[in-house]
């Protein structure tokens, strides 16, 4: 079967604006926290398989040199809201590759598998314009659009209910609680944790007590 090709577009916030619900927990690890989810996130998407490139987009210059350096392309952050970055990294995506599918995903997914992703991917691509609700079915984790269809994201709050209400069809998978599994919260945290986190949030968890 043909593997439609993907450009990943991931929004990264400034550090002071990061986290800011793990704070507490955090402390002054919570900046380390956010790049090291945020660098698990890139790494794990850059490894799918039908990843062609993985475009962060951030008016941070920190995340954005480490990011760079895992192998992402970076587009500054036009800084007008998550959906504006969104698509200002769309367009970017357009611009170099314009037969390829897009695909937003959030940037604290620690726990992602590019397996589990591949198999979001696969069926993604079954759906002119599809997403991946998160762990507690209120949220967003992923949403898609192939070749040639308008890229319309609407992360945010309720962003489970916006997207069904726009037209794109819900992804409903067996196997990729990794790619549902965001983390705003400790508790989101400790289940990132169990589910196995990559490398540099596993080095910063007992930093903060936690791993």
């Amino acid at each position: 079967m043909h593997l439609a090709r993907w450009s990943i577009v991931i929004p990264v916030k400034t550090l002071i604006r990061a986290k800011t619900r793990l704070a507490g927990a955090a402390g002054p690890y919570r900046t380390d926290l956010a790049v090291a989810v945020a660098s698990d996130t890139v790494t794990a998407a850059l490894s799918g398989r039908p990843v062609a490139r993985v475009i962060v987009v951030t008016a941070d210059p920190l995340p954005a040199e480490r990011l760079a350096a895992l192998g992402a392309h970076v587009v500054r952050d036009p800084d007008r809201g998550l959906n504006a970055a969104l698509r200002a990294g769309a367009a970017e995506a357009v611009r170099i590759a314009p037969g390829d599918a897009i695909g937003a995903l959030q940037a604290d997914l620690p726990a992602l598998r590019p397996a589990e992703l591949e198999t979001v991917l696969l069926a993604a691509a079954q759906h002119e314009q599809s997403f991946v609700p998160d762990a507690a079915d209120v949220g967003t984790t992923f949403y898609g659009v192939l070749p040639g269809v308008p890229f319309r994201p609407g992360f945010g709050g309720e962003s489970r209910a916006r997207h069904l209400s726009g037209g794109a069809k819900e992804l409903v998978l067996e196997g990729v609680a990794s790619v549902r599994r965001d983390v705003d919260t400790v508790e989101d945290l400790r289940e990132a944790l169990a589910l196995g986190v990559g490398p540099a949030t596993a080095a910063v968890a007992p930093l903060i007590g936690l791993g």
